[in-house]
């Protein structure tokens, strides 16, 4: 049996870089992605994603999952 070369780095992944790259906003000094572009990169509902991820908060730092208010920033 001969082995396979191995792809680069990226290529063997099912979405190119690009298709994600897209999806990552900066808010306020933070690189963060929407729960709505995950779930579609996931190709679940958002819902079920939100779910998941409630459901498994001590796989995720504190400082990964965050959600946005409408409140008056503090001065």
């Amino acid at each position: 049996m001969s082995k396979q070369p191995k792809p680069p780095i990226g290529e063997d992944l099912a979405l190119p870089f690009q298709v994600i790259e897209r999806r990552i906003y900066l808010v306020r000094g933070h690189k963060v992605m929407l729960d709505a572009d995950l779930a579609e990169l996931y190709q679940v509902p958002t819902k079920v994603l939100k779910q998941s991820v409630r459901r498994h908060q001590q796989r995720f730092p504190d400082d990964c999952i965050f959600q946005l208010t409408e409140g008056k920033r503090k001065t």
